[in-house]
């Protein structure tokens, strides 16, 4: 069987103990709420690593239990030092390591080794710790331990060079990313997603030469409580644009009266918590 890795690090400004225990126990602080960060977003509550060798790495749907989609199993647990889980998703095998630099200071390793069944998602944590993990340890100290609850009002921005505009607003306009940013413009515009946080306000960079061709260049997103009542009801109206699709949140598209686009998801979990 061939197989392929990918590797990626990342440096934090605490010791080995505390990255571990953070990486491990605040999992649901720092795997950010988003509309495409769960393999179902109208589902899931948070993300949970339960301790020990046989433990589950679980999206959580049913807050009071835990009970929800396994996302892997562990392997190794080495507190302070190490932590492996084989996906149980697409039997992908990743590999962190916590390895000291000082007192003070931790590289986090992140490999993740891929089947040659291929990748449907097992790997996004090489892609997403390096992004993701060293904001939370920045913030830590005073954030709140919960995850962040998101609005249930978010827009689009259509971009020619999305991964472009995505590095401006991160590095000009500030803007907190909740996202990876590409160096350089993806392939298929249509796997370009960009996302940013403003508060609890979603703001998300895409390309869609069909949209921008037809002068497009705004989206509203409004997450519903029973997304498909409203599909029949808009259906109903003749402005549905196709069928519900599902990539992360459940969602469709609805022209208004004037044409324009809009998109309706289910909310999550926490957006429709009291």
């Amino acid at each position: 069987m061939s197989e392929n890795q990918i590797e990626t690090s990342v440096e934090v400004e605490v010791d080995q103990a505390t990255a571990f225990t953070a990486f491990t126990e605040e999992l649901n602080c720092w795997w950010k709420q988003g509309a495409i960060n769960f393999h179902d977003s109208s589902k899931a509550f948070e993300n949970r690593i339960e301790p020990g060798v046989g433990g589950r790495i679980v999206e959580v749907r049913d807050a009071a239990t835990g009970d929800g989609l396994e996302l892997g199993r562990i392997t190794e647990w080495q507190p302070g030092e190490r932590l492996t889980w084989t996906s149980s998703i697409d039997e992908v095998v990743t590999d962190v390591r916590f390895e000291a630099i000082g007192a003070k200071r931790t590289r986090v390793l992140v490999v993740a080794t891929i089947p040659e069944g291929g990748d449907k998602g097992g790997s996004s944590w090489c892609r997403m710790t390096p992004i993701w993990f060293p904001m939370w340890i920045e913030e830590r100290a005073s954030a709140p331990r919960h995850p962040l609850a998101l609005a249930r009002l978010a827009i689009s921005i259509y971009y020619d060079e999305p991964a472009r505009a995505g590095r401006f607003l991160r590095d000009v306009f500030k803007l907190k990313s909740a996202s990876g940013i590409p160096e350089k413009e993806p392939d298929n515009p249509d796997e370009c997603w960009i996302e940013f946080h403003a508060g609890n306000a979603s703001i998300i960079a895409l390309a869609s030469p069909e949209k921008v061709d037809r002068g497009t260049s705004h989206e509203p997103w409004v997450f519903v409580d029973d997304l498909d009542a409203l599909y029949a009801h808009i259906d109903s109206h003749g402005q549905v644009i196709g069928e519900i699709w599902q990539h992360g949140p459940r969602a469709f598209q609805a022209a208004d009266s004037e044409g324009n686009p809009w998109t309706f998801a289910q909310a999550t979990p926490l957006m429709r918590a009291p």
